[in-house]
């Protein structure tokens, strides 16, 4: 079995490398009618099948629109499309059911219908990506005959399509022409080979609904493509831990992999990257009290540096269904980070330390540790990458799976080991002054720690007033700052005081 598995990733690698090779003529590969009305009659390609509970669906058609009220179809109710990408075995993938069963459980009045495009999907993946179209098609003509049969806003409509299925859910928005758009289109993880940098129109994009979200999550290029389409391609756009890669998904992890899924588990740790995209979305369904939030920042290497983690003008939002769905005039990409297994959501913690005339060059190893009203953090690893000197301050992003809640000390510690101690004393005996031994120190001036989730800052002063210097292999011990507790009151009095 494990053998096929192989043979399978070999032959989607082929595959992508087929598409590679014909990029520069994709006009010819994608070619198809420009988008406008839909003419009747239609002889959909694919299938429908309105989900009810378990496993249980029930095929609806498009032509006949009686079999929606025979399957339970309540045109009161909001409608959410599902559709997968490109398939190697012609098999539905076990994310769908899964998603399907998170909306219909969690949402209940809800109908929840899954595009069902296989015997078009498991072909050459050129092939794959240029039947989009026509499938988008398939969607747009279920969505108006739904709107002529029951006068169905489109409003109400939420399409959700993985890969490839990203950009058919795209394509059926641009076909729909009128004043009225499609209320909202998630791509998770839409395709990147034969999209990556294409026109809006031959591709998802924010044109295509009235509101457009994306989560990238496997964008690492191998041989010049990656599987997850890198560029921004909605209203916001979600790079978790930097949407190249996602943890828990090495090689490494395939027994632990094997050990969950049993004899696919080599199949789930070659697409688990790409499909992490579906099981974030599934979380913002199942965890509804553990939110993830990320953060709008130029790039993944500003927001590991923690300078990014700033809500106001709709610089942060949530990732998953209970996005606010604010609409921008230009694509906003947001990062943050997570763990490497459901329940996904971590706390980022930006941490910014001032170094006060500081004389020598010091490149330091840093461990800080953090007590709330809540939790302790436990050590934190502190990577000082450039030598201090002079008068600097640094900020560094910090990140927690549990909530510490409202933060009261901060121990920081000076990680020396017996070499940096000897290479100081060996400094000081090439000083040309006397006097007695000096120990190697750091002047600490103003700590302070901003939580993202609660946009909360908390300044931090030493114990004692003229005890700012760090020894090596010292702790020293850092509270809140009186002045930090008045302001703190004074913005919870605020916040009761306008909350309705």
């Amino acid at each position: 079995m494990s053998v096929v598995k192989v043979l399978c990733c070999l032959l989607a690698i082929y595959q992508l490398n087929e598409a590679k090779k014909i990029r520069g003529n994709r006009a010819d590969v994608m070619a198809a009618e420009p988008n406008g009305v839909l003419k009747e009659p239609h002889v959909s390609l694919s299938t429908f099948r309105l989900f009810a509970e378990g496993e249980d669906n029930c095929t609806v058609d498009p032509l006949q629109l009686h079999t929606l009220t025979s399957c339970g179809f309540n045109s009161s109710n909001p409608l959410i499309i599902i559709t997968h990408g490109w398939s190697v075995d012609g098999m539905l993938e076990s994310w769908v059911l899964k998603l399907a069963t998170a909306l219909k459980s969690n949402l209940i009045d809800v109908n929840v219908v899954i595009t069902d495009w296989l015997s078009l999907a498991q072909t050459h993946y050129p092939t794959a990506a240029k039947s989009t179209r026509s499938v988008g098609k398939d969607i747009a003509h279920l969505l108006q005959a739904l709107q002529a049969r029951y006068q169905y806003p489109l409003r109400k409509v939420h399409l959700i399509g993985y890969s490839l299925g990203a950009h058919i859910s795209g394509f059926a928005g641009s076909y729909l022409e009128g004043p009225e758009k499609i209320g909202r289109i998630t791509g998770l993880d839409p395709a990147g080979p034969l999209f990556e940098g294409m026109s809006p129109s031959d591709r998802l994009s924010p044109d295509d609904a009235d509101f457009v979200d994306a989560i990238h999550t496997f964008t690492q290029e191998r041989m010049g493509l990656s599987v997850g389409i890198k560029q921004a391609v909605g209203h916001y756009d979600f790079y978790p831990n930097g949407g190249d890669f996602q943890p828990g998904c090495d090689l490494r992890n395939i027994y632990e992999h094997i050990s969950q899924y049993g004899l696919l588990g080599f199949e789930q740790t070659v697409k688990c990257a790409h499909e992490r995209s579906v099981h974030l979305f599934i979380d913002s369904l199942l965890n509804k009290d553990k939110q993830s939030r990320a953060y709008r920042c130029r790039d993944e290497r500003s927001f590991d540096r923690g300078v990014c983690l700033d809500c106001r003008k709709h610089r942060c939002n949530t990732l998953g269904y209970n996005i606010n769905q604010v609409r921008t005039g230009t694509s906003k990409r947001l990062y943050l980070k997570t763990r490497s297994q459901m329940p996904y959501k971590l706390h980022h913690y930006q941490f910014r330390v001032q170094f006060v005339n500081q004389m020598e060059r010091i490149q330091p190893s840093l461990t800080i540790s953090l007590t709330g009203t809540k939790e302790e953090s436990g050590d934190i690893p502190i990577t000082v990458t450039e030598p201090i000197s002079g008068n600097t301050s640094l900020t560094f992003l910090i990140t927690l799976d549990k909530d510490l809640g409202d933060l009261m000390f901060l121990k920081l510690r000076w990680d020396g080991a017996a070499l940096w101690k000897n290479v100081w004393k060996r400094v000081q005996t090439m000083i040309p002054w006397g006097g007695a031994e000096r120990q190697a120190q750091l002047t600490v001036g103003k700590i302070s720690i901003k939580a993202g989730e609660t946009q909360e800052r908390t300044t931090f002063c030493a114990m004692v007033h003229d005890e700012q210097q760090v020894e090596i292999s010292q702790d020293k011990v850092f509270v809140r700052c009186k002045e930090d507790w008045t302001q703190q009151h004074r913005r919870k009095r605020n916040r009761a005081a306008t909350s309705p």
